[in-house]
């Protein structure tokens, strides 16, 4: 979902600067500026994807299913 909130065809929050800003900024400079997070957004995905036991270690643990 966050992903698509950055990027292109939705990319709401850059649309939004747009109309912030009006012509003092231009679309595509927004967009570049958007890339570092995106590749963020990105390396957590396939981190996340990779290993699972980051984003469930929690859980367990709270539930009692931890084991160290």
């Amino acid at each position: 979902l966050q992903t698509s909130f950055l990027t292109p065809p939705m990319a709401m929050s850059a649309y939004y600067l747009k109309g912030v800003l009006k012509n003092r900024i231009e679309l595509m400079e927004i967009f570049k500026g958007l890339m570092p997070y995106l590749g963020i957004v990105i390396f957590s995905m396939v981190l996340l994807y990779q290993f699972p036991e980051i984003a469930l270690w929690l859980p367990d643990y709270l539930f009692g299913e931890y084991v160290p």
